[in-house]
């Protein structure tokens, strides 16, 4: 799994966020990845949040709905040069075990001076497209 031209430190820090997601570490982590006024898409009722917390609860609410799962299969730069375009392929865990998604979706990141997720946007895969 390549990381095509994206800077070392960006990498690290979505590699390290997609690591935590699925886990009890989420929270702690949330301040180190993003931004405090983070632009994050709430995929479950299809507008925009704002800032660390909201995003918080829209992370509470989705695991008290089930367990979301994404497991990072690529990473590169998007045709801007500027974005991270992080290849994903999402799943849910249950009491059967890990279902995963046939198809992958692109979450393509942008940075503030920070060097923080400032907005993250959600876009259908390669093979979807």
């Amino acid at each position: 799994m390549g990381a095509e031209g994206v800077p070392p430190e960006r990498e690290a820090l979505l590699r390290r966020m997609y690591e935590v997601f699925s886990t009890d570490e989420r929270d702690a982590f949330l301040e180190r990845c993003l931004a405090p006024d983070v632009d994050w898409p709430n995929m479950l009722d299809g507008v925009r949040l704002r800032g660390r917390e909201a995003v918080r609860a829209y992370w509470t609410r989705q695991f008290a709905a089930g367990h979301p799962l994404v497991r990072l299969e690529g990473m590169r730069l998007d045709g801007d040069g500027e974005a991270v375009v992080a290849t994903v392929r999402t799943g849910m865990r249950d009491a059967s075990g890990d279902r995963w998604s046939p198809e992958t979706v692109e979450h393509v990141y942008r940075f503030g001076g920070d060097g923080l997720v400032a907005r993250m946007d959600v876009r259908a895969g390669a093979e979807g497209a």
